[in-house]
C-alpha cells in the first residue's frame, strides 16, 4: 500500500501537527443570568453550575472568571417587572443597564459585553413580542427591540444580540443605534433561531415561558435549512456583523452552509438543553464530561463556528480542557 493515513495517527505529536480544527479561547463567550437585589446568587436547578446574579455578585463571578480568560459576557436580564408592552425591558433603570455599567466601569476594555435583546423575559404573556389579538405583531415589537438595544448601548454595552426573530429587526437597530451616535455598536443576530425543545432549561432560568401557544409564528421551522440560509442573509443586508446560528448541536449542517455563504464571522450558540444533558449523564457517570464536551466544542468549530456561546465556557478554562 503506498498510502496509510494511519501513519499520521501513530502518535500524540503528530496528531497535534497536522488537527484541522484547533480551538482558542478567544472564540468562546459566557452568559450570565441578572437579577436585581443585592446578596443575590441562586442556583439554577435545570442547568447545574449555572446561577442567577444580582448585579454585585455579578462582578465578584466575573472577576473570578476574568483570571482564568473570560472576559466576554453575554448578558440576560431576569425577574424585571413584567407588563404587555415590555416597558421594563428598554428602561433606563433595567437590571442590564446597570450590568453594564458596573461591569465596564470596574473591567474597562478588559472585558467585552454583549448583551441579549429580547422581550420574552419582560412581558405578562412570555413571547418575544408585542401582542396584538394573540398574534406576536411584528412592527411594534421591532419598535420595542429597537428602543431595547438603544438602552444598552447607551450603558456601554460593546455589541447587541436580538434573539427575537422578527423580520426587519437588525436594520431597525442598526438605524436606531447610528442615528443615536452609536454606530460602532456592533450586532451580532441571532440569524437562525429554531423553534427548538433543547431551550427548555433556559426557560426556567430567563422566567420567559410563552403562557399561551408556542413560538413557532417566529422561530424557524427545524425542518428548514434553506430558509435559514434566507434569514440569515437578510440579517447580513441589515447590518448584522456576526450571524449566529442556535442551536448548535443538531444544526451543525446548517452551521457549515452559512460559514461557505458568508464572509461573516459564524457564531453558535450551545443551549441550555444540550448543555444540561451532557451535565445529567456525566452526573449519572454514563460519559466522561470532559471529553464529551471537548468533542462538542471541536465539531463545532470543525463545521465552521468562528465564536462559540456555551454555558461550558467556565469549566473549559477553569479545569484548563483548553
Amino acid at each position: 500500500m503506498i498510502q496509510r493515513p494511519r501513519r499520521l495517527r501513530k502518535k500524540p505529536i503528530i496528531r497535534e501537527m497536522i488537527a484541522e480544527t484547533r480551538l482558542s479561547k478567544n472564540m468562546f463567550i459566557y452568559p450570565y443570568f441578572v437579577v436585581p437585589g443585592k446578596k443575590e446568587k441562586h442556583s439554577i436547578a435545570a442547568m447545574p453550575g449555572i446561577h442567577h446574579f444580582s448585579v454585585d455578585e455579578l462582578l465578584k463571578d466575573a472577576e473570578k472568571g476574568l483570571k482564568h480568560g473570560v472576559d466576554k459576557f453575554l448578558l440576560f436580564g431576569v425577574n424585571e417587572e413584567k407588563t404587555k408592552d415590555a416597558s421594563s425591558s428598554f428602561s433606563n433603570n433595567s437590571v442590564v443597564v446597570k450590568a453594564i455599567k458596573e461591569l465596564k466601569k470596574n473591567f474597562g476594555e478588559d472585558i467585552y459585553v454583549i448583551t441579549d435583546v429580547c422581550v420574552c423575559a419582560y412581558t405578562t404573556h412570555g413571547h418575544c413580542g408585542i401582542l396584538h389579538d394573540d398574534y406576536v405583531h411584528n412592527d411594534s415589537s421591532v419598535e420595542v427591540l429597537a428602543k431595547m438595544a438603544l438602552a444598552h448601548a447607551q450603558a456601554g454595552a460593546d455589541m447587541v444580540a436580538p434573539s427575537d426573530m422578527m423580520d426587519g429587526r437588525v436594520g431597525a437597530i442598526r438605524e436606531i443605534l447610528d442615528g443615536d451616535g452609536f454606530e460602532n455598536t456592533a450586532i451580532m443576530s441571532y440569524a437562525v433561531k429554531f423553534a427548538s425543545a433543547f431551550y427548555g432549561p433556559f426557560r426556567e432560568a430567563a422566567d420567559s415561558a410563552p403562557q399561551k401557544g408556542d413560538r413557532k409564528s417566529y422561530q424557524m421551522d427545524f425542518r428548514n435549512g434553506r430558509e435559514a440560509m434566507k434569514e440569515a442573509m437578510l440579517d447580513e443586508q441589515e447590518g448584522s456583523d456576526i450571524l449566529m446560528v442556535k442551536p448548535a448541536l443538531a444544526y451543525m449542517d446548517v452551521i457549515s452552509n452559512l460559514r461557505t455563504n458568508t464572509l461573516l464571522p459564524v457564531a453558535c450558540y450551545n443551549v441550555s438543553g444540550e448543555y444540561s444533558m451532557v451535565k445529567a449523564a456525566a452526573k449519572n457517570g454514563w460519559i466522561d464530561e470532559q471529553k464529551i464536551v471537548m468533542e462538542n466544542m471541536h465539531a463545532f468549530a470543525r463545521a465552521g463556528a468562528d465564536i462559540i456561546i456555551s454555558y461550558h465556557t467556565r469549566d473549559i478554562f477553569e479545569k484548563n480542557w483548553i
